[in-house]
């Protein structure tokens, strides 16, 4: 799931309210991270409360103290940045703000949890999207979201939409995946690769569970059996599972994900085996030391079991934590890390 703090900023308000739980916070609460689907915004604290929220005892959005300062810097940025057709460079921000460069993106990235030139590239790519959807041409697509170079962008495609772009404005019909599903200790695996790479590592209950969430997850694609590629990833895979410890050559991903969960997933590949890390120290890694819970939930949102291994990271207190294919299958795979 994409950081709420950046969605909210881009909204340009300062509160927002969670319909599940009814209460309304300011931006950059450290509460937990709440689901998008469930968010509203509100300009003001009675804005929120007529629409029947109650304020969040933590953050306390209806207090009467000035709110921080370095909140309004950082959303007239993102304004600034937004509303730009060429993003302006890190001086010219800092200037806005009567900071250094240095400061101005510390502080930037403290409240955001992305650079500047980060959140300015995650905005582009999405207006990107959006127009590539709505059947755009390609070049003027890549103009209009703000591209100012087509061979630029065409070397960092892979990136930015995890396919060509003409793949991407047609949905990806025909794109050929190829797949297997094989037995492990902890059940049935399968592991899927387009021609650029892995696509998906993910345990399941059954053969037929795992072909069905991988058609959903890709409801254009041409499946097919293995090939000798594929054999050699699936392979890769179950030594990854059995022999944890052996150093081997990374598998070739084709993955997508936001600029954040990117710096999360390598961090992650960094942990070896045997070893954990807190998420809270995953946070400090990728130099957003309060987003503990944003790396949850990029560990989450990793598509590629074992070769981002997003089991090795647990709680402060030492105990698992979550695992997006069941906590016994995290605890099996630490122990025998362990061993």
């Amino acid at each position: 799931m994409p950081d709420p703090n950046r969605d909210m900023a881009a909204e340009r308000k300062p509160l927002y309210g969670v319909a599940t739980t009814g209460i309304y916070c300011r931006l950059g609460c450290p509460s937990r991270r709440p689901n998008l689907r469930n968010v509203r915004y509100f300009e003001t604290p009675a804005e929120a409360e007529r629409a029947g929220y109650r304020s969040c005892k933590r953050c306390r959005p209806d207090s009467k103290e000035a709110p921080d300062p370095r909140l309004r810097v950082a959303l007239e940025a993102c304004r600034s940045i937004e509303d730009a057709e060429t993003p302006p460079s890190l001086g010219e921000l800092a200037a806005a703000a009567d900071l250094s460069p240095f400061h101005f993106q510390r502080l930037f990235k403290s409240i955001i949890g992305v650079t500047p030139k980060q959140y300015a590239m995650e905005k582009r790519s999405n207006r990107l999207r959006r127009q590539l959807r709505n059947g755009r041409g390609i070049t003027a697509a890549l103009y209009e979201a703000g591209f100012s170079s087509t061979s630029r962008f065409y070397e960092n495609a892979a990136a930015t939409l995890g396919m060509r772009p003409s793949e991407y404005r047609s949905g990806a019909p025909g794109e050929p995946i190829w797949f297997a599903v094989v037995r492990s200790y902890l059940g049935p695996v399968l592991v899927a690769a387009t021609e650029r790479g892995i696509c998906a590592i993910e345990f399941g209950p059954s053969a037929k569970a795992l072909r069905d969430r991988l058609r959903a997850r890709f409801p254009k694609a041409k499946l097919r059996g293995p090939d000798p590629g594929l054999r050699e990833a699936v392979a890769g895979v179950l030594a990854l599972l059995d022999e944890p410890r052996e150093r081997r050559p990374s598998l070739p991903l084709d993955i997508q994900g936001t600029s954040f969960q990117r710096r999360v997933w390598r961090a992650l590949s960094r942990i070896p085996a045997g070893s954990t890390a807190t998420y809270g120290e995953i946070a400090a890694r990728v130099g957003s030391p309060k987003a503990a819970r944003a790396v949850a939930q990029a560990c989450a949102s990793n598509p590629v079991a074992m070769a981002i291994p997003c089991h090795r990271v647990v709680r402060a207190d030492g105990g698992p934590g979550g695992y997006r294919w069941g906590i016994e299958r995290k605890k099996k795979l630490l122990e025998r890390e362990a061993r």
